[in-house]
């Protein structure tokens, strides 16, 4: 029996204008003008624009392919960690439990639920940028977009994640997992976006 698709639900659980003023804030640092921004990122500029008045709840996804083109963790915009914020994607919802950093790279680790029925697609990260899940019940199959990995219960994935992927519950059971991403420490990303397609840097990039 096919499952119907999920309710519409707010992409945040923390202030939309403070996530807002800290995106605007990250893109004036960087010298990049909203209309750029919103291209590499492959969001409509009003969406973007609203994203940055707080006046428009973003999803999981729009916050992962914003980010990734600012070149910062999704946490650099999210609300102090000791907050514990949870996003929601389209079948995704992440809440965040610590983040730390040694150096040579930022660490993200969260809470994750994968609810059963339509998967989601998620945008590249930056380059280098690896998750590593754990699956504590129900079986998930996330990864590449193109060649998706599956695990159990028990079981663990990691994957390179600077191409677009996705996750998605197989079968009726909600999947019960942690996430941990890693962000490797790199040089003013804000140069690079504006001299390199994102497209062709993903596809050179592959692993995931």
């Amino acid at each position: 029996m096919p499952h119907p698709p999920p309710a519409p639900r707010p992409g945040l659980d923390v202030d939309p204008a403070v996530v807002g003023r800290r995106v605007r804030a990250l893109r004036e640092e960087q010298g990049i003008s909203l209309s750029t921004l919103a291209r590499l990122a492959g969001v409509g500029k009003a969406t973007l624009s609203g994203l940055e008045h707080g006046t428009r709840n973003p999803t999981l996804e729009t916050l992962w392919a914003v980010t990734a083109q600012l070149g910062v963790p999704l946490t650099a915009v999210l609300a102090e960690p000791a907050a514990g914020p949870t996003v929601h994607g389209t079948a995704v919802t992440a809440t965040l439990l610590e983040v730390f950093t040694d150096t040579d790279a930022t660490y993200e680790l969260y809470r994750m639920r994968v609810a059963p029925g339509p998967g989601q697609l998620s945008p590249a990260h930056p380059a280098g940028v690896t998750e590593h899940v754990t699956v504590f019940a129900g079986v998930l199959r996330a990864g590449p977009a193109d060649a998706p990995l599956t695990a159990p219960a028990g079981g663990h994935l990691r994957w390179v994640s600077d191409v677009p992927h996705s996750y998605a519950a197989v079968g009726d059971e909600e999947v019960a997992a942690s996430l941990l991403l890693r962000y490797p420490r790199r040089g003013n990303p804000a140069e690079r976006s504006r001299t390199v397609d994102p497209v062709d840097e993903n596809r050179n990039h592959f692993s995931t």
